[in-house]
């Protein structure tokens, strides 16, 4: 069985010097099949998962103690690792300094 409410683990940048300032904005690194945008397609993939998405669904039923990868990827996305990025649909500061 499947649970009937999906809880989304979702990694935000944001370019602000100040993280805390009401004013900042964040930007949501959007990976290639996890769903995110309410107006993007979704995607099927069958009968294979991108692992990384996978990873995702399962690591919102636990604290990042239990998957302390997830500590790793944000270190990798802050650092603009293109082998990491390129596992993500988009990267919001493509161009841009890291967040």
């Amino acid at each position: 069985s499947i649970t009937k409410e999906r809880t989304e683990v979702i990694l935000q940048g944001t370019s602000s010097l100040d993280p805390n300032d009401p004013s900042a904005v964040w930007e949501e690194f959007e990976f290639k099949c996890k769903p995110g945008d309410l107006r993007r397609r979704p995607c099927l993939i069958s009968p294979y998962h991108y692992r990384l998405d996978w990873l995702m669904w399962f690591a919102a039923f636990q604290t990042y103690e239990q998957n302390e990868w997830i500590i790793h990827l944000a270190g990798k996305l802050l650092a603009q690792e293109e082998e990491t990025l390129s596992l993500l649909a988009t990267n919001p500061f493509s161009g841009r300094a890291p967040p």
